[in-house]
């Protein structure tokens, strides 16, 4: 007979039964990690825990340098993790000969616009790296001019848009300043978010684009959550979206294996 999987919700729970998981068993919601304990999310997947959601969004929403590097293909062309040294010189060839001149750097685990730096140029990138100012790993990209910042909110059916805006600084995050109006997303820019989303394992996002003059669009973080200043959405709403999302993975990974669980 088999033995129903257990379906954990929190993480006191999670902890306490840590070693007690096995293949098949069901951890719900995000997972609240120090930094330097994320290697805990490799271990339940390596034991068959499934995670909802999947251990790469987690990841992803804890390090802008893991966005970088799985989903640098979604970005601004330059866009780089950089790990050490041998990356940052690298770098410098690089943008050297595409003539880039002023570089944004992201620090990995800094959010609200908090962690993105202004550089006149690569070289400056690489000496304060050389210096020690710059610590590794962080995120390096061709500065982009007169772009739009779209936040864009990815609830399954339940879709949010909206434009961010500070004509004073080019961190244009509301906690930063800015000011938020409604955006209307078309159908481009939602099937490019539903593929970033998929490419990372993500149910739900939060999701930042960046329009250029031109009318492209490119990536520039992704979160499993984040703040609502500006969105539609209200809070309550929000989690109700969230829960519901949650509970129709469980549900069909429960059919999937015909099994009910136990809470």
């Amino acid at each position: 007979m088999s033995v129903e999987p257990r379906i954990i919700h929190d993480n006191k729970t999670l902890f306490e039964s840590f070693e007690e998981l096995s293949a098949g068993d069901i951890v719900v919601g995000r997972v609240r990690l120090r930094p330097g304990e994320e290697h805990l999310l490799l271990d339940l997947v390596a034991r068959g825990v499934v995670l909802f959601p999947a251990a790469t969004a987690q990841l992803c929403s804890r390090s802008k340098v893991f966005q970088a590097r799985l989903l640098g293909r979604f970005m601004i062309p330059g866009t780089a993790p950089v790990y050490d040294m041998h990356d940052m010189m690298r770098l410098v060839s690089e943008y050297g000969q595409q003539g880039v001149e002023r570089v944004v750097c992201k620090l990995d685990r800094a959010n609200g616009g908090l962690g993105v730096l202004l550089y006149s140029s690569i070289e400056e990138v690489y000496s304060q790296a050389v210096l020690g100012v710059l610590r590794f790993p962080f995120v390096a990209q061709p500065f982009q001019e007169e772009c739009r910042d779209v936040r864009v909110v990815m609830l399954g059916d339940t879709v949010d848009a909206y434009q961010r805006y500070n004509p004073h600084n080019f961190r244009h995050n509301l906690h930063c300043g800015g000011t938020g109006s409604p955006w209307v997303l078309s159908a481009e820019q939602a099937g490019f978010c539903q593929k970033v989303m998929a490419r990372a394992g993500f149910p739900y996002a939060h999701i930042d684009l960046l329009l250029s003059p031109a009318g492209d669009f490119r990536l520039t973080e992704i979160n499993l959550r984040g703040g609502l200043r500006g969105a539609r959405i209200c809070q309550d709403d929000y989690d109700r979206a969230v829960e519901k999302i949650h509970a129709a993975l469980v549900a069909g990974q429960l059919q999937r294996h015909g099994r009910q669980g136990a809470i």
